[in-house]
């Protein structure tokens, strides 16, 4: 039997039992839960993952995924066609603190595009600062680099964008 790969963003009001009842759904379909990430932002729940289920099953599961709508629930269903691609390189970790001000996500990203880089994943928060109390941008992402380019190269660039921000940038 060939499988279809769906990758599904949900989103809606918080409360108990959001997870359990796409669990459920995609379950009831044969569907494996393959890889997600969900976050709970300002009394929402935001979510994207990806599963796999038989490809006879593909309408069903999504129709059904589109009846969670009742609950408050809204999806998008997007087959994914192309498998996964191999990667040569490893993953590069950043991660940036500094006093939050507008613009600092789009400054940095602005420096990856630049240069190729591919964000695979990118997690940002504003927390206050112990001492202080002041708002601080913390951003921690995973990058791939294109063929040729050094970490190094990718250090420079973003050190040139750090200083004009004031924020500390570090990569691993």
């Amino acid at each position: 039997m060939s499988k279809t790969s769906l990758v599904l963003t949900i989103l809606g009001q918080d409360r108990p039992g959001l997870v359990d009842a796409i669990a459920r759904t995609v379950a009831e379909h044969g569907g494996n839960w393959v890889e997600s990430r969900m976050a709970h932002l300002a009394g929402q729940f935001a979510g994207i993952l990806r599963v796999e289920v038989d490809t006879q099953q593909s309408e069903a599961l999504q129709a059904a995924l589109d009846s969670l709508a009742e609950g408050g629930l809204e999806s998008t269903v997007h087959a994914d066609a192309s498998a996964p691609a191999a990667v040569e390189k490893p993953a590069v970790q950043l991660s940036l603190v500094g006093q939050d001000r507008p613009g600092i996500v789009r400054e940095i990203s602005r420096v990856l595009a630049t240069h190729g880089v591919n964000v695979e994943e990118l997690n940002t928060e504003c927390k206050r600062a112990p001492n202080s109390g002041q708002s601080l941008f913390q951003a921690k992402a995973q990058l791939r680099l294109p063929e040729g380019m050094s970490e190094e190269s990718l250090r420079t660039a973003l050190e040139e964008v750090a200083s004009d921000m004031m924020v500390d940038i570090h990569l691993q």
